[in-house]
């Protein structure tokens, strides 16, 4: 009886743990990612207007402060506006980079400034998490 309370316990404990409010660094995290994956979906897809081809890069890292530029230019790229992926992907981007400049301003930590990263970069999303 007394192993069947602690293990009730045990897996209380680890149930509270991940109904715990996300941070705004794990909503920043979460956000960029899935931005980065849909757009390599995008690029990846076969049934995809020729537009989307035309599309500024996008390689997300929020530890580089030239994401903030990179998603400004994203959202105010004036092609592909009838593509509806495409107006979903930007109405995302807009989101994480009022996310980042109003909401997460103070908690965000960058540490590079190197857009050539951003534009260069081969990195999966396992190198991202590191």
């Amino acid at each position: 009886m007394k192993m069947l309370l602690s293990l009730i316990a045990l897996l209380s404990a680890a149930l509270l743990v991940h109904a715990a409010p996300p941070t705004c660094y794990s909503r920043v995290l979460s956000l960029s990612k899935e931005i980065t994956e849909s757009f390599k979906a995008l690029q990846t897809s076969k049934d995809v207007d020729p537009c989307v081809e035309t599309l500024p890069r996008l390689y997300l890292d929020i530890h580089n402060y030239c994401v903030l530029t990179k998603l400004r230019d994203f959202v105010a790229y004036p092609r592909c506006e009838r593509v509806i992926e495409v107006s979903d992907l930007k109405e995302k981007a807009r989101s994480l980079y009022t996310i980042m400049i109003s909401y997460c301003r103070r908690d965000l930590v960058f540490l590079t400034d190197d857009c050539s990263a951003l534009e260069n970069s081969v990195e999966t999303s396992d190198e991202i998490d590191s």
